[in-house]
């Protein structure tokens, strides 16, 4: 299933979501760009748990080092599917949450559920050697208080099944709660394999994340009354 649009007319310009995207990508054709030293630029900004965690034990690693990297990692990309994945669910998803929280609060809340989502990562893998990025935990968290802020706007979903393809339009509520779902499953199984040199997905960082973005839209004041906001108090009637 991969999701196409979602009908949920936004009242602001999205400053923010749009900044972010092309930063993402910016940042991305400078690591192409950098060819045999890429794997040195990741392990230097991306987040490398096993650094975290002996950084007092290595005479010349110091927190300095260490800690920028929960916030760096979020702007880094390991290739071209994960970056356009990335940016087409905050092209969709974020442009809404920065209209309910204002253009400010949403760049905070956004960065703010990165770092969240790094610090469940690393809290479960705190020995891993293997540099982690991508902004999927910080996107994770626009998902989660999409899913708070907007159940019930519709979304178009593009379903492949061998020789079946249709277009079909859902509740975002089904399918935020389905992306979870899935998150969660193999969170569950990647913590029988969990060892110090296993890579791949983050799945952890991707549910820590979604759950802080949930929360905090929980707490976070409405920027104003938007065109989205007026269409589901008349819809609620």
């Amino acid at each position: 299933m991969i999701p196409l649009r979602d009908h949920n007319p936004s009242g602001t310009f999205p400053y923010v979501t749009i900044s972010l995207i092309v930063l993402n990508s910016l940042l991305f054709l400078y690591e192409v760009s950098l060819g045999p030293y890429l794997e040195r630029f990741l392990l230097r900004y991306g987040l490398v748990p096993f650094l975290v965690t002996h950084v007092g034990s290595i005479p010349e690693l110091s927190f300095t080092d260490v800690a920028p990297t929960f916030l760096t990692s979020m702007f880094l990309h390991g290739g071209w599917l994960h970056l356009i994945g990335n940016m087409w669910y905050l092209w969709i998803f974020g442009d809404n949450v920065e209209d309910r929280m204002g253009h400010g609060r949403f760049l905070v809340f956004y960065i703010v559920c990165g770092i969240i989502a790094g610090l469940v990562h690393y809290g479960l893998n705190p020995h891993s050697k293997l540099p982690t990025v991508g902004a999927s935990g910080a996107i994770a968290g626009v998902l989660g208080a999409y899913l708070l802020c907007f159940p019930r706007a519709r979304v178009d979903l593009l379903i492949i099944f061998f020789l079946f393809i249709n277009v079909v339009s859902v509740p975002a509520a089904f399918v935020l709660f389905f992306w979870f779902i899935i998150q969660f499953f193999n969170g569950m199984l990647s913590l029988g394999v969990a060892t110090a040199q296993t890579g791949g997905v983050a799945w952890w960082a991707h549910i820590g994340g979604f759950v802080a973005g949930f929360l905090f839209a929980r707490i976070c004041p409405r920027a104003k009354r938007s065109r989205q906001t007026v269409y589901r108090v008349w819809f609620d009637r």
